[in-house]
């Protein structure tokens, strides 16, 4: 019995083999899977969705260092299961944030780029390994340099403002 990821995932594929292409717009996919017959999903709570809404206008926040200029997040979440087992997300303020607070953002910040990262290097080397006549891909995950650079590439852009 597959689930009902497995089988969105399934008529993606099939949507693209109709189609007879490689890629498809999720509007299309949904569009073709509305006229077949799937049923419509049931309305969110609209308190979900108005919670999701601050969410995403927490996340998004960012505000630049008085000192430096260089842009930081205002905000970061921690998870943490109430006592039903549901898992609530904690927003915090950076710049009021306890030590305690801020390890716990970073550590959170910080598994989402590592989980990214390796599934972009799963994605790669199952590329080369589906290729192999092509030039092998590189998925970098030693990220230093790149933040180096851009962080140089943004003190040249303030330097410009300035003068």
């Amino acid at each position: 019995m597959s689930t009902a990821i497995q089988r969105r995932q399934a008529f993606i594929r099939h949507v693209r083999k109709v189609k007879g292409t490689s890629e498809a717009t999720m509007q299309e996919v949904a569009e073709m899977a509305r006229q077949m017959g799937w049923p419509l999903p049931k309305p969110i709570d609209p308190m979900e969705i108005f919670a999701k809404q601050f969410a995403d206008a927490a996340r998004e926040e960012t505000r630049h260092d008085k000192v430096t200029n260089k842009v930081y997040k205002a905000n970061l979440a921690y998870a943490r299961k109430n006592s039903d087992g549901k898992q609530l997300w904690f927003w915090f303020d950076v710049d009021e944030a306890s030590r305690a607070q801020m390890l716990k953002g970073l550590h959170h910040y910080r598994e989402q780029m590592v989980s990214e990262a390796i599934v972009g290097v799963n994605t790669a080397e199952h590329w080369n390994r589906m290729n192999p006549r092509q030039m092998e891909l590189q998925f970098v995950t030693n990220l230093s340099q790149d933040v180096a650079e851009r962080r140089a590439a943004d003190e040249v852009v303030e330097i410009a403002k300035i003068s």
